[in-house]
């Protein structure tokens, strides 16, 4: 009887420290969960995080430069056991946003997120106003593309040296010589958006149209564009 009580008690104490353990991990706010697994290196940050890490709210989220808006946001259980810190987020605004970010020990990455992301002058003096992600998953691991998959759609705005440009471009998102590449075209096939995108959130972009009105190519050279034998182009570098 006295070892059955014992074990008992054992028992007792055992259960007890483990639902001490689930109702605090219930209760850990989300903005230290940010913070412990990197997501904010990563580039997520918000003007304010509320909420517990199982069903928290990012007011006036940003990747980097870009503002997200509003979402929710929850850390995944089960991937934590594979060592990923995966946190899924969803707006409720008037842009889609579905997706989740996720950490791991060597890198990190995007996964099956549907987004429309305005970019504003991030890409000056490129005319790209927006980026649609459609189901896009992208994957860095020890600082190189690891994954990429998904569909990018750019949106334009206003027009090049007083050259009409199409409304959008659009292409498969991949990983080449170690960053994410997007490879935009329209639907004519003489405008295109090529965008590189590193591990540490730098880009390479550029914008080339082909145009055989022989009028066109000065002011596109006053603009900036570089004539040559594939078109005018026009580069710019930055960061996210």
């Amino acid at each position: 009887m006295i070892g059955g009580a014992i074990r008992l008690a054992t028992g007792r104490r055992a259960m007890f420290g483990a639902m001490l353990f689930a109702g605090l991990l219930i209760f850990v706010p989300l903005r230290l969960v940010l913070g412990w697994f990197g997501l904010g290196e990563a580039g997520l940050s918000a003007r304010r995080v509320d909420g517990a890490l199982w069903s928290g709210r990012l007011v006036e989220a940003r990747f980097g430069e870009v503002a997200l808006g509003d979402l929710n946001a929850r850390l995944a259980f089960f991937p934590l056991f594979l060592g990923r810190a995966r946190v899924e987020l969803d707006g409720d605004g008037a842009r889609p946003f579905t997706g989740a970010m996720t950490v791991r020990r060597h890198g990190f990455g995007i996964d099956d997120m549907t987004a429309t992301l305005a970019t504003g002058q991030l890409f000056a003096p490129l005319p790209v106003a927006a980026l649609d992600l459609d189901d896009a998953t992208v994957h860095f691991r020890d600082g190189q593309c690891d994954r990429a998959d998904g569909r990018v759609r750019a949106t334009l705005a206003g027009e090049a040296a007083g050259v009409p440009l199409p409304t959008t471009l659009s292409g498969p998102a991949r990983c080449e010589a170690g960053a994410l590449l997007l490879p935009l075209t329209s639907a004519a096939g003489t405008e295109t958006a090529t965008l590189r995108v590193f591990a540490d959130g730098r880009y390479r972009a550029e914008f080339a149209l082909r145009t055989a009105d022989p009028l066109i190519g000065p002011r596109l050279e006053s603009a900036g564009f570089v004539g040559g034998p594939q078109g005018y182009r026009l580069s710019v570098e930055g960061r996210f």
